[in-house]
């Protein structure tokens, strides 16, 4: 995410609106309260939005069919706007900072919005994550992505020790070699690597030397007769 996030009030006036998108060559931005709650979000096409409706409006169109009434009404209340607050879109769609960079570009994809606020616990702004951002995601390094994989996977959240697993990373492809302790350890290993940010796919080459995905042997009760040896 970006940290420093330009952002507006409920009252700071459009023409200001237009002006902190211009200088700062952004398309939208978080419209916040006092407590830096996010409100919702302004961008560049509520703003072409509502001069278009002002010049509807001026023309004097209307229509009898009530859906375009409808809309002629909320077009109405566009041309009105003169402030952030009475413009923004709401509810404004967020992400918090731990959700992964895939979760953020599908909420991105399915609302079809261009830039996410990102909020703590208690909803406040923190940072915007936009598509630009997701994008820097895919460029990082084969080193960069082999070190987090290392470093993160399998020494910080497996605590396995070093060199236990050979990491390979080309093109955004992952390869682990190796052999672990048990068998369950090594889908943990393919699952937690691809959620790695910047990683595609993931080659397993991993061995294990306790299969402990089969159940324990279960040996039948042998009845011994008194006064054997073998008896207790």
């Amino acid at each position: 995410m970006t940290p420093d996030v330009v952002q507006a009030c409920q009252e700071t006036p459009l023409k200001d609106v237009a002006r902190l998108l211009a200088r700062h060559r952004i398309s939208g931005l978080p419209v916040v309260d006092a407590d830096d709650k996010v409100l919702g979000m302004i961008s560049e096409t509520d703003l072409v939005r509502r001069q278009a409706a002002q010049a509807r409006r001026a023309q004097g169109i209307r229509s009898r069919l009530p859906a375009l009434r409808r809309r002629t009404r909320v077009a109405a209340a566009e041309a009105r706007a003169m402030t952030a607050g009475q413009l923004m879109s709401t509810p404004a769609i967020t992400v918090h900072p731990e959700q992964r960079v895939a979760d953020a570009a599908r909420v991105m994809e399915r609302h079809q919005v261009g830039r996410l606020p990102v909020v703590d616990e208690e909803d406040r702004l923190i940072g915007i994550a936009t598509r630009r951002d997701l994008l820097r995601v895919f460029l990082r390094t084969d080193e960069e992505i082999q070190q987090e994989i290392i470093d993160e996977v399998l020494t910080h959240a497996m605590c396995l020790p070093r060199r236990t697993v050979i990491v390979s990373v080309h093109d955004g492809t992952a390869t682990l070699a190796g052999r672990l302790e048990r068998r369950s350890d090594i889908p943990v290993a393919v699952r937690l690597s691809w959620r790695v940010d910047g990683v595609v796919g993931v080659m397993n080459s991993l061995t294990f030397r306790v299969d402990d995905s089969r159940p324990p042997e279960k040996h039948p009760l042998r009845w011994t007769p008194p006064g054997s040896p073998l008896a207790p």
